[in-house]
């Protein structure tokens, strides 16, 4: 009966270790089994059988990896793949894979042969060049992002009631990603006209070789402060990324910019060609804060002597699963402004938010 009991057991684990594909084995030699799901900004999360949340597991303390899983694979030197990964050594994986940029001419002949080449092959790389993974069998949901932050205050003196939101939407595929934003903040007291601000945008970029890509960008803003009942712009550009890596990103975008305004009082609207340049930068290895910022400069053609500057930080905080608290700062300067307006306008925000 023992014995009946023992082999029941075993072939129970057994079971259970083959039905889940992939394991890891850490630098302090514990092994975890599961089902990796994504590994971004430095850490990996893994489902496992055993836990009723996901495991999230710092990349650098990985030792070697071993999946069945086919997933979309970028590199610190910006090379894309879908393929699987395994590892060869410590500290040394294996791609078995094709590689998106030789499809962009999607059939490639090879030289004096009949023959077609769509890139496959197989890579090794050391594991800290693997900057992201994401499992492809999972769909179109394993490729969305979301967020929500909200906040709220409400002060006696004056009545002061204040409401913010600030939201984001993402979708990452292999060749491109979009991305959209909207956030809003409405301000009223007694005896004080409501302080309303609103901004928004969408963007689109398409991935080249060697961490470059295409873009496009429409941005929506209205604040009080500027008088701006709607600014929209259409940007179309090129960007870069000087450091990709499990700790940075940083890079820039330089391009053309068509503005146009609409104004509260009875200024006549504006229309301008603008060029525009920037940079962007997103710190996430310094324990549970992420720090984003990013400033773009609009040097006008149309208006001689017009220039205008966009600047956003967010310092994030995880305190709990997928929740956070969020400080965030943006500012418009605008050295030409309309008559009756400022140059410069500014919020600073506090809310707490979740993630998907």
């Amino acid at each position: 009966m023992k014995n009946l009991i023992a082999l029941i057991f075993a072939f129970g684990i057994t079971f259970s270790i083959h039905a889940q594909t992939d394991s890891l084995i850490l630098k302090n030699k514990d092994v975890i089994i599961g089902e990796i799901k994504s590994m971004d900004r430095g850490v990996l999360t893994i489902e496992t059988d055993y836990s009723d949340s996901d495991f999230k597991i710092s990349w650098d303390g990985i030792a070697q990896l071993y999946s069945n899983t086919k997933y979309l694979i970028t590199l610190s030197n910006g090379k894309r793949y879908n393929g699987k990964v395994n590892s060869v050594g410590d500290g040394v994986i294996s791609i078995d894979t094709y590689d998106p940029d030789n499809l962009l001419p999607l059939r490639k002949k090879r030289r004096n042969t009949g023959t077609e080449d769509i890139g496959g092959g197989t890579i090794q790389v050391d594991i800290d060049q693997i900057v992201y993974l994401n499992a492809l069998d999972e769909g179109f949901w394993s490729r969305l992002s979301a967020n929500i932050d909200l906040g709220w205050s409400l002060t006696k003196a004056n009545n002061l009631r204040q409401f913010n939101i600030r939201s984001g939407l993402g979708y990452l595929a292999d060749r491109w990603k979009a991305n959209a934003t909207y956030n809003s903040l409405r301000s009223a007291q007694d005896e004080i006209d409501p302080v309303k601000r609103t901004d928004a945008d969408f963007s689109y970029n398409y991935f080249l070789p060697k961490d470059w890509y295409l873009l496009y960008n429409i941005t929506f803003l209205s604040n009080t402060e500027q008088l701006i009942k709607l600014r929209t712009g259409n940007k179309i550009g090129i960007g870069k990324y000087l450091v990709h890596n499990n700790q940075t990103y940083f890079g820039f975008q330089a391009g053309v910019n068509y503005n146009n305004e609409r104004y509260f009082d009875d200024t006549p609207s504006r229309r301008t060609g603008e060029g525009f340049i920037g940079a962007e930068l997103n710190m996430y290895d310094i324990g549970d804060l992420t720090l984003y910022s990013q400033v773009v400069a609009y040097p006008s053609f149309s208006e001689s002597g017009r220039f205008r500057t966009d600047f956003k930080m967010d310092v994030k905080y995880e305190f709990f699963s997928d929740f956070y608290v969020k400080l965030g700062t943006t500012m418009n300067y605008d050295n030409r402004p309309i008559e009756g307006a400022t140059t410069l306008d500014y919020i600073f925000q506090t809310t707490v938010g979740w993630e998907l």
